[in-house]
């Protein structure tokens, strides 16, 4: 009798990035852009879809837009259009959504992935956001007793980038999200803020067969505002579908929820095609030229985007990809690495810096790194006063708290507060023998062979200099006089 091997499943994945521009006003009317704002204060006519109010186009958004294209190897439109994307949700007081159909703004992208894959995106295109409901009286919407709707955010600019079904695992499904994190960032777009909502994700996800090229029933995870939780979600929903395929069943199209509480996926509604939300060109918006020259323009100003500088921190500085990876990921550590490297050529140090006891420090007090009074500079004289041994790393991490809430320099300090490293060897030689005096048992414990005793002297000899002792120094003496 032939056993059949259990069917292997891939995993295809598609992700849908909803990215909130941060723009002053809205996309189609001048109420402000903002998060935190008491309820329904920033809200307008045309948000409200009053009668008579006419959408005006915010060009400051499609400038963002393009740029972002850009940055994602986009082709940007000759002309594009906006359309009505009609349903009806308590959020959405117009009843329709302003959206973008078969004319986007922004088209065929990509982004690489680490592992060398390449993700295409079908398309990158503005459009308006809805208001948010707030569920009362329970964590969720579930048991909830009331709902309140907040329209501060209704009609608040939005790029959603759309990919290709080309994502493989979850754990490539974060990384594609955390490198548009990092790219809106750098570009200044949007803050990036996924907490806040400022990034969203729906993800389309299916399995099929291993070797198969046909593409299995898919269902849509809504709304998840973090990368653990899309990748949770998504490794949950993927082990859904290859228990119901296993046990003989069917995959049912339709948009499901994340639910953190319970770490599984929970059915939403049925999954609407193109056709149910009858889209139609905005009466009231014209079709959008695009000069060529403003596109060069704007491609000749972006920034350095976080690939460009990832591979400039490993060929330039020497860093690892592990240290390079962290400097592009939090853009202001980044931006301070180099302000400091521009004083000193110990790059490995700095980095190490802020990747240890400075990142300590500014989670245990919740502030960023330009928000301490340590300056760049300061911290590459740091780096130069433990180099040429005036100080030890241990007296360095003493001093860094003070730099850090007072700012100063760090050389003036070590003079102030007597901190320099005793280096001289005769000062050293009449601390070792005053150790090794006091100490006559645990002296020929250890020339009879008890060499863990060494430890004990050089602790000894660094107490009694208060610390400031140059280790190296002290354990190359020791070494001589124990003998």
């Amino acid at each position: 009798m032939v056993t059949q091997a259990p069917v292997q499943y891939e995993t295809v994945i598609g992700l849908e990035v909803h990215v909130q521009l941060k723009t002053d006003s809205k996309l189609f009317d001048p109420s402000p852009n903002a998060f935190g704002d008491e309820p329904n204060v920033n809200i307008n006519t045309p948000c409200l879809g009053l009668p008579g109010a006419l959408p005006v186009l915010n060009e400051r958004a499609v400038e963002y837009a393009i740029r972002l294209g850009l940055a994602l190897n986009c082709q940007i439109a000759e002309v594009t259009k906006f359309d009505r994307k009609q349903y009806f949700y308590p959020d959405l007081p117009k009843g329709y959504q302003i959206s973008q159909y078969d004319y986007p703004i922004c088209e065929h992208g990509s982004i690489t992935l680490s592992n060398g894959r390449h993700v295409r995106i079908l398309r990158a295109h503005l459009e308006e956001d809805a208001g948010k409901l707030v569920h009362a009286g329970a964590v969720g919407l579930a048991g909830s007793d009331y709902s309140l709707v907040d329209l501060n955010r209704a009609g608040s600019p939005l790029v959603e980038i759309v990919s290709e079904p080309d994502i493989r695992s979850a754990e490539e499904a974060r990384e594609y999200m955390q490198q548009i994190r990092n790219i809106v960032r750098y570009l200044d777009v949007c803050d990036g803020n996924l907490e806040e909502g400022s990034m969203r994700c729906d993800a389309n996800v299916s399995i099929r067969p291993v070797g198969s090229t046909e593409y299995g029933t898919k269902t849509e995870i809504k709304n998840m505002n973090s990368f653990r939780s899309v990748q949770r979600a998504i490794e949950s929903e993927v082990a859904r579908q290859i228990e119901i395929v296993e046990a003989g069943g069917k995959i049912t199209q339709e948009s499901r929820l994340w639910d953190e509480a319970t770490q599984s996926t929970k059915t939403m509604r049925s999954k609407e095609e193109a056709h149910d939300y009858r889209y139609f060109p905005d009466p009231d918006l014209r079709p959008l030229a695009i000069p060529r020259e403003q596109v060069e323009h704007l491609r000749q100003t972006l920034p350095e985007l976080p690939h460009q500088r990832y591979d400039r921190l490993i060929t330039g500085f020497g860093l690892s990809e592990y240290d390079a990876g962290v400097m592009v990921e939090f853009k202001e550590m980044g931006d301070f690495f180099e302000l400091a490297v521009e004083h000193t050529d110990n790059y490995k140090a700095v980095s190490n810096w802020i990747q240890g006891d400075i990142t300590a420090y500014l989670k245990n007090n919740k502030v960023s790194i330009f928000e301490t009074k340590l300056s760049p500079k300061a911290l590459a004289e740091l780096v130069h006063l433990v180099d040429k041994n005036t100080i030890s790393s241990a007296m360095a991490k003493k001093l860094l708290p003070e730099l850090l809430e007072h700012g100063g320099e760090p050389e003036k300090l070590v003079q102030e507060k007597g901190m320099a490293q005793i280096s001289d060897a005769g000062a050293l030689r009449e601390l070792i023998q005053k150790v090794i005096d006091a100490n006559p048992a645990n002296v020929e414990a250890y020339r009879g062979g008890k060499d863990k005793l060494f430890g004990f002297f050089v602790g000894q000899v660094m107490k009694e200099s208060k610390g400031s002792a140059n280790p190296e120094l002290v354990n190359q003496l020791l070494k001589e006089m124990l003998a």
